[in-house]
This record gives C-alpha cells, sequence and structure tokens, in this order.
C-alpha cells in the first residue's frame, strides 16, 4: 500500500525548519497539479537551492530528506516551471509513477492532503480576518479572535463484503474505472460499523453481517483515513445498485476477481487476499 515504505522511515512531527538548499519544495497549481519533472521513472521536485527567498512550510521528513510546501498566495506558479517539469494531478501520479518510485508518490499524496488544507484555510471562519502559521504546531492561528484549525482528516470506509467464496465488486459511474469495493465517507454520529452496513445498503441494497476490522491506510488524494473492514451479506439479500453513483456491482468468485494495476490501495490489498484465499 502507499504507506509501505520500509526500510524508509516517514516523520511528521511538526517542526519550525528553515528551508535548505538540499531540501525538496513541492508546488502545486491553483487546482492542485503538482509540478515535477519525470527522470526515468523517478519524480523530481524543486530544491531550496532555488526558492530560498521564497515563503514555505516544513511538511514532513523521509529519511534524512526534509520536504516543504511553497506557499503562493495569488501570484501563477507557471513562473516556476523549468525544463523537464510538468503539472501532474494526483491520479495521474498514482498513475504514471507508481511501481517505479512509490516513496515520492507516498511524499506527493501527502503533500497534497496538506496543500489542500493550507489552500482552503487563508481566512478565520470566526471572524474573517487572514489566518497566520502556528509556530509550535501543526495549525493556523487567527491573530485577532485565537481560533486554531488543525489539518482536517476524513473517515471512511473500505468494505468486502463476501457471501461464501465471492466478493462483491463494483465499478464507479465517474472517475477511477478499475475494480473497487464499496466505500464511503463516515457522516455525523456514526461508528465507523454503522457506515459499513449504511454505505454498502445504500450503493448495493446488500444488508451485512458479522462486521470486522481488517487495516487501515491515510489516503492524501481525498485526505482520508481509509478504515477497511471485512463482512458477510445476510443470507437473501439481492443487488439493488445504486445507478447514480455505480455503473457496476456484481458478486465475483475468488479466481475471477481483476485486481487494480497498481499496489498503492486498501482496496486492492483487500481485493487481493480474497482473491488469494486469505481470507
Amino acid at each position: 500500500m502507499i504507506q509501505d515504505i520500509y526500510p524508509s522511515k516517514f516523520d511528521n512531527a511538526y517542526k519550525d525548519y528553515k528551508l535548505r538548499d538540499e531540501d525538496s519544495i513541492l508546488i502545486f497549481s491553483d487546482d492542485g497539479k503538482l509540478m515535477v519533472c519525470d527522470s526515468e521513472g523517478r519524480m523530481i521536485f524543486h530544491t531550496g537551492s532555488e526558492l530560498k527567498d521564497k515563503e514555505s512550510v516544513y511538511l514532513f521528513s523521509l529519511d534524512d530528506r526534509r520536504f516543504f510546501l511553497l506557499l503562493e498566495d495569488s501570484e501563477s506558479t507557471d513562473k516556476y516551471m523549468k525544463d523537464g517539469f510538468s503539472y501532474y494531478t494526483v491520479r495521474e501520479i498514482r498513475d504514471h509513477f507508481s511501481g517505479q518510485d512509490d516513496i515520492n508518490v507516498f511524499a506527493a499524496f501527502t503533500a497534497y492532503h496538506l496543500w489542500k488544507w493550507y489552500s482552503d484555510n487563508r481566512y478565520c471562519g470566526k471572524c474573517g480576518k487572514r489566518l497566520i502559521l502556528d509556530t509550535k504546531e501543526r495549525a493556523l492561528r487567527c491573530p485577532d479572535c485565537g481560533n486554531v484549525i488543525y489539518p482536517r482528516i476524513n473517515p471512511a470506509v473500505i468494505v468486502g463484503v463476501t457471501k461464501g467464496d465471492s466478493i462483491l465488486l463494483t465499478r464507479y459511474r465517474r472517475g477511477y474505472q478499475h475494480n473497487a469495493l464499496v466505500a464511503g465517507f463516515t457522516e455525523i454520529g456514526e461508528t465507523l460499523e454503522e457506515t459499513v452496513k449504511r454505505e454498502v445498503m445504500e450503493e448495493t441494497g446488500v444488508s451485512v453481517k458479522n462486521i470486522r476490522y481488517y487495516k487501515s491506510q491515510p489516503w492524501g488524494m481525498a485526505q482520508d483515513i481509509l478504515v477497511g473492514f471485512f463482512c458477510d451479506a445476510e443470507e437473501g439479500s439481492e443487488i439493488h445498485m445504486d445507478e447514480n453513483e455505480l455503473k457496476y456491482a456484481e458478486w465475483v468468485r475468488r479466481e475471477d476477481v481483476v485486481l487494480q494495476p497498481n499496489n498503492l490501495s486498501l482496496t486492492n490489498e483487500m481485493m487481493h487476499i480474497f482473491k488469494e484465499g486469505l481470507i
């Protein structure tokens, strides 16, 4: 999965570091595209030596590599474009670089999560004043009313619904076009288990039981923490697909499961272990 970067170590502790020449600095456009260079399948980012006079904020470290975010306010990021660099959406990064440069794919996804938070929170929601960076923790602070905003993390479930030797596979009507499992965000007042029941019922009309936790995964593409569950379909429960959200929902036998084209997602791992009879 995307976070499986061993033996490298991810350190997300906030530190008030200053940008060094050798540090990586990530540049996102206003619409969330990341500027990178494709060097034979490896992602190359801009470095601190190129942007020392620009405002930036420390994000995280991978081993001894420090990653920063360029804090652009209104000017176009196009002026930082160099030969060999292009804009990539996070989905394009996933498709193009996974399997070749998975550590930097993880870095890009995690940086996108933080970029989205910084980009969406420029003014105080209480008094409307401009927010400033906190120097002691990962937070944005209003200098007038003292309001503090922390990074948003959206809880969501991934659900492997099984019936004997078959698993319920879906495909979205829009967006990602490979096999998937039922998934959805947790609503206010719900437990994760209640989310599982509701999302499976809403998307496929199937009632479930014996809900059991499998594993979790950070997923910066949607600012999520994904929580994986397996469960069993209630006897006699039939598929009634939500055609507004899905274009496909069927019971598929283990040997017929077609996996996604890369190993980054919790969804793909859950489909894989079912296909191989490991659960």
